[in-house]
């Protein structure tokens, strides 16, 4: 939950409460998608179903043996009307271990809002088979030359009679498909596999409805269609993905509330594909997605071995990051409002940080400062509140480093296919794009299409000397420079303000 906010001086206290969210950028929360239904003529003829890549297959280089933690615990948010012996006994703990895990004296004094530690015992361990690379779950090198319309065109299914309203206009599927793995950094053959796999939206023109409105299996509502389904289900593929990495996640909890311990041999790409592939299934229904004839005929028959598009390592041992400036103009002091949390999604590494900018303004207003580049690059992608700078030049960006500023306004937004200079404006920040309630900047980078922790790890965030740090919780954080150390705050205080 967010920090409470401190108000400037008692007569501003009510309005400064509209600042609570300021930094909450959290990545676009799915709308109530309106799928077009199939257009006369629009079906393509089901008569060839595009030719099978013959890929060679490829053998997956071993990955090492991770020791997990001796004790294995998950979060659980305390609700109304919640007991300390019903949560023990939901998770098949007792209340003593409870009480101790969690530094608690009082079984009786819990509030609704309150994190736990639950300690979990799982009975059983998932399948160790290695099915995909790691450079298959990201939008990196491996996508360089990979086109979803043109993979996709000849297929006779519902895939290619479907078109859904996102961000205000119609989007086919492909482009859907293309939106997702370039704003989550997820490899679109993942996707369409996947999709295949759970519904048959590549094959089969006519889907049973539940198929149509759920087809990756997330049976939630307000998360009907395409757009949802697949954002979904990118963020579960980074969750894991990322999970893995920062070697936090241990465990799989399916739709019958099971948890089920990962096999610890695995690399991250899988358990990415493990998280993905666990809405609405039972261990049985579970691994029998992740068997042979399972997940991994369905991307063979689709697209060829997935080693054959391996790309290791996609983060070389020396990678350094560049030059980065503070985005906002020289003599200008903006508020650390949002420490490190998801670059696109909840999912994606903590990637990002967030700024406000000087002004009296609270909540969503428009903005005269600007914001601008971090580090010379090629604009590739500018709408929707995003802007997607690739710092190789070479228009692609999934290779390289690549920064995401989120949010900025379509007023006076730099065009896609501009070069920039460190410094040369970007845009007005605002509330555009994703979900924010507050006028602010939001600022992620990316490797070869992996997303590179802000605030942990051997590559922090640094801009002008600044290095950023990470809280106990997501959007919590530091700045630190010369000794000097701002903490993020919901607010405008000395002791978050940095002047450029």
């Amino acid at each position: 939950m967010p920090k409470p906010l401190r108000s400037f001086d008692a007569t501003l206290t009510a309005l400064l409460l509209a600042l609570l969210a300021m930094a909450g950028c959290r990545g676009p929360a799915p709308s109530t998608p309106s799928p077009q239904p199939p257009t006369p003529g629009l079906a393509v003829s089901p008569a060839v179903r595009p030719t099978t890549p013959q890929a060679t297959p490829i053998t997956p280089s071993p990955d090492p043996t991770r020791q997990p933690p001796a004790s294995l615990t998950v979060p659980y948010t305390v609700r109304n009307g919640d007991t300390l012996s019903g949560i023990a006994a939901a998770f098949g703990s007792t209340v003593e271990e409870l009480l101790r895990l969690n530094g608690l004296t009082d079984a009786d004094s819990l509030a609704a809002g309150q994190q736990l530690r639950v300690p979990i015992h799982p009975r059983r361990t998932g399948p160790a088979d290695k099915l995909i690379p790691d450079s298959e779950l990201v939008y990196g090198p491996a996508f360089a030359a990979f086109d979803v319309a043109e993979a996709t065109a000849g297929y006779p299914g519902w895939f290619n009679q479907y078109a859904e309203q996102v961000d205000g206009r119609w989007r086919s599927s492909a482009e859907i498909v293309q939106l997702i793995a370039q704003r989550y950094s997820v490899g679109p053959r993942l996707l369409l596999a996947l999709l295949e796999l759970r519904s048959g939206w590549l094959t089969n023109p006519d889907p049973p409805p539940q198929a149509r409105l759920y087809p990756l299996g997330y049976d939630r509502p307000g998360w009907e269609g395409l757009f949802a389904q697949l954002s979904w289900a990118a963020d579960a593929l980074n969750d894991g993905f990322y999970g893995w990495r920062r070697g936090d996640l241990w465990t799989v909890r399916l739709a019958d509330g099971e948890y089920v311990r990962l096999a610890t041999s695995l690399n991250a790409g899988t358990v990415g594909l493990q998280e993905a592939l666990r809405a609405g299934v039972d261990y049985a229904g579970w691994t029998a997605l992740l068997a042979p004839d399972g997940f991994l005929a369905v991307y063979r028959a689709l697209f060829g071995d997935p080693f054959a598009y391996a790309v290791e390592p996609l983060l070389p041992p020396d990678l350094t990051q560049p030059p980065l400036a503070l985005p906002w103009s020289e003599g200008e002091t903006w508020y650390y409002t949002g420490g490190p949390h998801g670059g696109w999604g909840e999912g994606s590494a903590r990637a990002a940080v967030d700024f406000i900018p000087p002004g009296e303004g609270v909540g969503c207003y428009p903005s005269a400062a600007w914001v601008t580049a971090a580090a010379p690059g090629l604009v590739v992608r500018s709408e929707n509140g995003e802007v997607v700078v690739d710092l190789d030049g070479d228009g692609f960006e999934g290779t390289g480093w690549s920064l995401l500023y989120m949010h900025v306004g379509s007023r006076d937004r730099v065009a896609a296919g501009t070069w920039v200079q460190t410094g040369d404006p970007i845009g007005h920040p605002s509330c555009e794009g994703g979900i924010a309630t507050a006028t602010h900047v939001h600022l992620a980078r990316r490797y070869n299409g992996v997303w590179i922790p802000a605030g942990r790890g051997p590559l922090p965030m640094v801009l002008d000397g600044w290095q950023v740090g990470e809280g106990e919780a997501a959007y919590e954080g530091t700045m630190r420079r010369d000794g000097v150390i701002k903490q993020a705050c919901q607010c405008r205080e000395a002791g978050n303000g940095i002047r450029r």
